[in-house]
């Protein structure tokens, strides 16, 4: 298949954010008297970010006239807690060295915002450092767009038809396809019970980081 690049996601691919990310809702919660969750309640919505969180939590959507203070406000509690108790999956750093001496380049493409992703990433612990970050405010438009995934190839000089693409969401699976790269489903990142992952676009599925080798 001639890979050269394999590039992933973060929250639920690479890290376990979902502590910090429902922490910060927690706390956000108490500030308005309002039930705390339980990280059952919050992995499976964690990769869906703030907007998913806020809804989980405060059942405010996109178009509620006080999403934008919701958001502002965890934002800021995020903030003081984004790097506190966030781990690199178990394995993601043996792929990584695989992958290295392989000579195959590795970078992430998120939707987190480049002001938590350029100070996270370097505290991850990563093996090698990744050839390229894109964050969801790096280009004009986010994961499901091609956009981010198109910036990545031009970034790290490798066309899309050689990248695989990591991912534990429909947007990750969605982005790839799109862009022309082959995707992979992670079993162990942040799905709900009620996903039709099935008919999500991925070529592959894995249940943990080694895995992808059999597919390489």
């Amino acid at each position: 298949m001639n890979t050269q690049a394999v590039l992933f996601d973060l929250d639920g691919t690479l890290a376990d954010t979902a502590l910090d990310l429902g922490g910060a809702l927690n706390t956000l919660l108490r500030r308005y008297g309002l039930p705390e969750k339980n990280m059952t309640e919050i992995r499976p919505v964690a990769s869906h970010g703030a907007r998913g969180l806020i809804f989980l939590g405060a059942s405010i959507g996109k178009d509620h006239p006080d999403y934008t203070q919701w958001r502002q406000e965890y934002l800021a509690e995020y903030e003081r807690c984004f790097d506190c108790d966030t781990v690199l999956f178990e394995g993601i750093n043996d792929l990584i060295c695989v992958l290295d001496q392989a000579g195959i380049k590795w970078g992430i493409i998120t939707n987190k915002p480049h002001t938590f992703t350029h100070r996270l990433v370097p505290k991850l612990g990563f093996a090698v450092p990744p050839a390229v970050v894109v964050s969801g405010d790096t280009c004009t438009e986010a994961k499901p767009s091609t956009k981010p995934m198109y910036y990545a190839c031009q970034q790290i000089g490798v066309s899309p038809e050689h990248c695989i693409y990591v991912g534990d969401a429909e947007r990750d699976m969605q982005a790839g396809q799109d862009a022309g790269m082959r995707t992979v489903l992670v079993d162990w990142g942040y799905i709900a019970e009620n996903d039709d992952t099935e008919s999500w676009l991925y070529d592959y599925r894995i249940r943990q980081p080694m895995d992808l080798l059999a597919y390489l």
